[in-house]
């Protein structure tokens, strides 16, 4: 197979899907409108970060991946990278499990693990990960990077510390886009989640024309199973937990 990495150059313009080095072959499902919605942002070239919020199940870490390995499909010269904190809800750190670096974050990895292969073959699954196309870190990592011609899929972002989401923010570089999702109802640090912070900083006219935009998804949204509707409806109206609600 020939070398996928060249010298990006300013006059490359994204390559149509049929001239891709490295052409992925997408599952048939069925967008919804919302679905939809997400994709025309995620696609727009003036995009550059999209805060995505909502409850589980409600597709937030599918359209997400799904979008990053679409416009990938369209531009091999992207990498796609995954972030998420080491934070859990469990008693267990990572610091308590075995293995280096990679091997105690690999299962945090499952949720891009699964939505890829709700996705794509696995063959094809394995050739990205191989040959590094994606790759992932804790957020704890971040500092000192810079992106370029990236595709950041920061998962999970309610347990990120507004330290941690500035530090994710400020690496954006030339031809790079995030998406950084969040669901309000499930932190796990206690109050100290800096999402719905830079939530309502960015959730303006101002940052939209800059191509900064908040795009919620509500629990009408919810595609996991009927019954994860009727929870989450629940929970919503549980006293003294607060949604983010776009607006």
């Amino acid at each position: 197979m020939a070398s996928r990495r060249k010298k990006p150059k300013e006059t490359d313009k994204i390559l149509p899907i049929a001239e891709s080095k490295y052409k992925l072959n997408f599952k048939h499902f069925d967008l919804t409108g919302k679905q939809k919605d997400f994709l025309h942002k995620a696609f727009d070239e003036k995009t550059k970060i999209m805060f995505i919020a909502g409850p589980a199940g409600c597709s937030k870490t599918f359209m997400s991946v799904y979008s990053a390995l679409r416009l990938f499909n369209e531009n091999n010269d992207l990498d796609i990278f995954y972030v998420r904190t080491i934070v859990e809800s469990a008693d267990r750190g990572l610091g308590h499990l075995p293995g280096d670096v990679d091997e105690k974050f690999h299962p945090f990895m499952m949720p891009l693990t699964d939505k890829m292969q709700e996705i794509l073959a696995s063959d094809q699954i394995k050739m990205l990960t191989e040959e590094k196309i994606i790759s992932a870190a804790p957020v704890n990592y971040l500092r000192g990077a810079n992106w370029f011609n990236k595709l950041i899929i920061a998962d999970e972002s309610q347990n990120f510390t507004l330290k941690e989401l500035v530090t994710l923010v400020t690496r954006i570089g030339k031809n790079t886009k995030m998406f950084i999702c969040g669901d309000p109802l499930q932190s796990d640090i206690n109050g100290k989640t800096g999402f719905r912070t830079m939530w309502q900083a960015f959730n303006d006219e101002e940052s939209s024309e800059e191509g900064i935009h908040c795009f919620e998804f509500t629990k009408d949204d919810i595609m996991r199973s009927e019954i994860l509707k009727f929870i989450v409806n629940k929970i919503e109206n549980i006293p003294k937990i607060k949604i983010i609600k776009n607006g």
